[in-house]
This record gives C-alpha cells, structure tokens and sequence, in this order.
C-alpha cells in the first residue's frame, strides 16, 4: 500500500468505528481522557489496526 491508501484507510476506520464510541465516551467520563486513549491504543482491536498503519507511514 502507499502513502495515500494508508492514510485513506486510517480515515475510514476512524469514520467508521472511532467517530462516536460508546466505549471511549464512558471510559473518558469515567476514568478521563488518558484513560480512554489508552484503552482504544493498547486494547482496542480498531486502535491496535490504526498503530499498524501507523508503523507502516513512519
């Protein structure tokens, strides 16, 4: 894939299922914003996806 692809399936993941979660809004409610992120960074299957892409753009 390049750059370009990268980026556009970076965006459509997020459109899709980070735009809105139910799961990061409790979790920033509860816990906070660190929380949350970290959360979607380290157990999330979408977030582990999108630190895949992003290995690959670096």
């Amino acid at each position: 894939m390049n750059r370009k692809q990268l980026i556009s399936q970076v965006h459509d993941l997020i459109e899709t299922y980070c735009a809105g979660c139910f799961v990061n809004s409790h979790f920033r409610k509860e816990h906070g914003k660190s929380y949350a992120q970290s959360f979607c960074i380290k157990q999330c299957t979408v977030g582990e996806k999108l630190k895949e892409y992003g290995k690959k753009l670096s």
